[in-house]
This record gives structure tokens, C-alpha cells and sequence, in this order.
């Protein structure tokens, strides 16, 4: 069910752009990327007995990441080189800069390969809500920063995040592809979804609009920072024309 929004702009609108990372912000999924040029070989067996429900995320990452054979700035420079940002994210994060519009990575991922591509591409300030991790001789350590309380062995909780802006008074712009991601998109104003999000807000109908790269969630966030809803404006308007967003 494509839409322009759940809710109406309110009177003052503050957007909050909140992003994953994995297959959204970054045009790969930079963790499989690692696991695949680093990990151990059964890291696939795991991954499906995962997707099975035989592990948490939080668990996959761990069984799979255990055995990397890289360090951390071996698999930084291996992001550095091989991964990228998708198209428009860049003008993204200057547009926000520029109008003090908060902007920040919120994913289950794990910082250091994060922190590397945002790094690389000149965003290094941006923001990341991620798995905090911390690395020894006896390999990768993990905190959960963003965990639901009495729920940590779940590990971060993308909702938890969403929430925090909210509370501060944000109007939540939420971009995501997955379905760590629909705890996050059911509490947003507006939401981004593609791959699986998508199909998951179909299914519960969740209003979203359809994502390709950053132009369109641009475009939407210049139309919140622009004044619509003083000048009577109401809800944002469905932009069907990517080009528009550009």
C-alpha cells in the first residue's frame, strides 16, 4: 500500500532522517561482504538457519563474525575500497547539515564497517546507532547500546531508536529494506521501504513510499523544511517521478 505518509505535517514540523545501513544507505550489504572475503565458510549455513528463526540477529553476527580472519582495519580498508553509498545520500547529509536536520544511521550492523564507509565517502560525522564493537586478542567484543529494556539478549532494537528522536520532538523520516527495519517503519511519520520492507508494509499496510536512492527522501525532506504546512499545505504529496526528487 504506497502512500505519501501516515499523518498530516503538523503545524511545525522537525524532521529526523533515520536510515538503515545494509542494502539502504550503503548500495551492499557490506557485513555479508566481509563474511564473504573473510569468514569462515559455514558463515552461509548460518545465515540460513537464521532467516529459519534458529537464531537472533544479534546471535548470527556473533557465530559468524567469530571466526573473521581479518582484523579491524584490514576489513575498514577492504569497505573503503569495495562498498559505496547510494546515489544522493552525500546530499543528503549536506542539506541536513545545512539546516541543522538531525540525520543518522540506525542499524543492527556493526559500527567499525559502518564508520569506514561513511568515512570514506566524507560522511564521517554522520551519526551511527549501531552494535558498538571493540576488538582484542581474543577477537570482537559487542554492546548493545539500543537494546529493549529486559530484552537485551535480543540485542538493539531499531524501535528504541526511533522512539528516542520522537520524544525529542522529531517527525520520523525512516528509510529501510528489511525486516529489522518494520519496528522502526510502524512507529514512523513517513517511511522509505524497498525489498522486504516493502513487501512487509503491503502486508500490513503501512503506508510508505517506494525507495530507490536518496533523491526522493531528499525531496520529501526539503517540502517538511519548506514550510508546507504553514502555508496550509496538508500531507506530503506522492512523488511518482524519481527525477522530481533530483
Amino acid at each position: 500500500m504506497k502512500s505519501t505518509g501516515r499523518d498530516s505535517v503538523n503545524s511545525n514540523p522537525r524532521p529526523a532522517v533515520l536510515t538503515d545501513f545494509d542494502d539502504t544507505a550503503a548500495v551492499q550489504n557490506v557485513a555479508e561482504m566481509l563474511l564473504t572475503k573473510f569468514g569462515d565458510p559455514t558463515w552461509q549455513d548460518v545465515r540460513r538457519r537464521f532467516r529459519e528463526g534458529e537464531f537472533t540477529l544479534n546471535q548470527y553476527q556473533e557465530i559468524t563474525f567469530r571466526n573473521i580472519q581479518a582484523g579491524r582495519a584490514t576489513m575498514q580498508g577492504y569497505v573503503k575500497q569495495n562498498a559505496s553509498l547510494r546515489p544522493y545520500f552525500k546530499e543528503m547529509w549536506r542539506y541536513c547539515q545545512d539546516r541543522q536536520v538531525p540525520l543518522a544511521v540506525v542499524s543492527q550492523g556493526l559500527d567499525f564497517y559502518i564508520e569506514a564507509l561513511l568515512e570514506k565517502e566524507g560522511c564521517g560525522s554522520v551519526p551511527v546507532h549501531a552494535v558498538n564493537t571493540r576488538f582484542d586478542a581474543q577477537g570482537i567484543n559487542y554492546e548493545y547500546r539500543y537494546a529493549v529494556p529486559g530484552k537485551e539478549e535480543l540485542g538493539n532494537s531499531k524501535g528504541v531508536v526511533v522512539d528516542s528522536y520522537r520524544n525529542q520532538g522529531h517527525y520520523i523520516v525512516y528509510v529501510g529494506d528489511g525486516m529489522s527495519d518494520f519496528e522502526a517503519a510502524a512507529r514512523a511519520d513517513l517511511v522509505f521501504a524497498h525489498r522486504v520492507l516493502a513487501d512487509e508494509c503491503e502486508r500490513k499496510e503501512i503506508p510508505f513510499r517506494p525507495f530507490t536512492d536518496f533523491g526522493g527522501v531528499l525531496q520529501a525532506v526539503k517540502e517538511l523544511t519548506g514550510g508546507l504546512a504553514r502555508n496550509g499545505v496538508g500531507p506530503l504529496t506522492e512523488h511518482s517521478d524519481v527525477e522530481e526528487a533530483r
